[in-house]
């Protein structure tokens, strides 16, 4: 969780966003929305080294749908060989839809669980108490589901704290740092390194950035002890003005960049290892 991990050469998690549960094929017709879609560039992305992948369910319209986790999950395991699936337990969702994420059969082994509420545009609010905070929690650790705790703000990280003096999390704690707009916390470097110095010990942090800043503060985070998300979710650019054409052409830069720092990638038992994961 330092820079001394890096000099360590301690390996890299890269978790990839395929879809996300906002932007659909208006904004880049190359999204996955359905099943097989989705776990065809999952696949594509576990062979350039992708440890672990964040899934969201759509409908047949491309519209946001939990009830659709299961299908991707099934198509998942159809496809790929042992990714680790992290379903999303996010997004505007009442609690009712919010806890699909953890009720697969199988449950997935990872989850994500939002400290908190946010706002991102005019019209997209969430809606996220303490009360369920702890409910999900609960449910994960009964069932053996390792929460990636997202913090979408500074006021977030404390949230986590909360939640580990209730004694529901066990460590390693796995956060994942998001920088972005709306309530999303500032994307810059000086930020980054205030949110990585005041991590909770015993933790490993991950860290996504959306749009234009997932290129330079996800590079940021292996030099400071980190892991890396990218995907389609959180950025729909290769670059400015040039649409990605997939999932796996953004995995491939990211997988290139440890590459070049000389770091190698977790595979996905590699990657339970690191996160305590049974």
């Amino acid at each position: 969780m330092t820079y001394t991990d890096y000099l360590n050469g301690d390996k890299i998690i890269l978790t990839v966003a395929t879809t996300g549960g906002v932007h659909g094929k208006d904004a880049n017709p190359n999204l996955p929305e359905q099943p097989e879609e989705i776990a065809e560039h999952v696949a594509a992305c576990e062979e350039l080294g992708a440890a672990i992948c964040h899934v969201h369910g759509r409908d047949e319209h491309g519209e946001n749908d939990a009830g659709r986790l299961q299908a991707v999950n099934d198509a998942i395991r159809d496809r790929c060989d042992d990714i680790i699936i992290q379903n999303t337990t996010g997004g505007q969702s009442e609690f009712d839809s919010r806890v699909q994420g953890i009720r697969t059969d199988p449950s997935p082994e990872m989850a994500s669980l939002d400290m908190g509420p946010f706002n991102r545009g005019k019209h997209i609010i969430t809606e996220h108490n303490r009360h369920n905070i702890e409910r999900l929690a609960r449910e994960m650790r009964e069932k053996g589901i390792k929460p990636e705790l997202e913090v979408f703000n500074n006021g977030h990280l404390n949230e986590v704290y909360r939640l580990i003096d209730t004694g529901l999390l066990e460590e390693p704690y796995y956060i994942n740092l998001i920088f972005g707009s709306g309530t999303f916390s500032i994307p810059s470097p000086e930020n980054v390194m205030n949110l990585v110095s005041n991590l909770p010990e015993n933790s490993e942090f991950n860290l996504l950035a959306t749009g234009r800043h997932q290129l330079p503060l996800t590079t940021m985070a292996p030099i400071l002890g980190g892991h890396v998300r990218v995907g389609m979710e959180d950025n729909l650019y290769l670059r400015q003005g040039e649409l990605a054409e997939s999932n796996a052409q953004l995995v491939e830069r990211s997988a290139a960049i440890v590459d070049r720092l000389d770091r190698d990638l977790a595979t996905p038992d590699e990657a339970r290892e690191i996160l305590g994961m049974s």
